[in-house]
């Protein structure tokens, strides 16, 4: 899941996970200022997994509060002999989302619940890339260097939210060509960021 090939072997992504697990613990104990880590370095994947379900800015980031507030009042159920925190954190979000969906109040725009589940996984790489906060600028560095359309895809997807099918008839191309695109971009962008860690 958050834990692909692209970030175990980056010691900046080990040492941003371990930061994660230290402040899911300290949060557990009590410690709010812990949150506001956890919201910094978690905030741009847990949206974008609560975007993909709920087909809709609003109910995404009213559902992302909701991750939050519920995070603080469950902290103690992290188990981080269990699970890495990203990992808990982006179960616990689908979670919030589905429940929305359950409730059946939620707009146009979102995936029946039984589809739900497998959504938020399908682009470990751009998880794994994305994710840690340790890398941010250096992940936009990176972002400068690809072409202005491709550029603006993996923006739009991973960063604003939008779904793939969204892209896709944005730029009227089929989806599979989206998918394509927004991977050989994600491949560069590895390659990059390798390179950066490297040097």
């Amino acid at each position: 899941m958050a834990d692909g090939p692209a970030s175990s072997s980056s010691p900046a992504a080990n040492a941003a996970r371990e930061r994660l697990r230290a402040a899911m613990v300290r949060l557990a104990d009590g410690d709010s200022a812990a949150l506001e880590e956890i919201y910094d370095a978690t905030r741009v994947k847990l949206f974008g997994i609560c975007f993909r379900i709920l087909g809709d800015r609003k109910e995404a980031e009213d559902a992302l509060q909701d991750v939050y507030v519920n995070l603080w009042q469950r902290a103690d159920r992290y188990d981080p002999d269990r699970a890495s925190p990203i990992s808990w954190l982006a179960t616990f979000a689908r979670n919030r989302a589905i429940d929305r969906l359950r409730t059946g109040k939620v707009r146009g725009g979102a995936v029946p619940v039984e589809e739900a589940n497998p959504l938020p996984d399908s682009a470990p790489l751009a998880d794994s890339l994305l994710v840690d906060a340790e890398n941010a600028a250096q992940i936009h560095t990176c972002l400068a260097g690809l072409d202005e359309n491709t550029r603006g895809h993996i923006r739009g997807a991973f960063f604003e939210g939008y779904t793939y099918a969204q892209l896709a008839e944005a730029a009227d191309v089929p989806l599979g060509t989206m998918k394509s695109w927004i991977r050989r971009g994600l491949q560069k962008l590895r390659v990059c960021l390798e390179a950066s860690e490297a040097s």
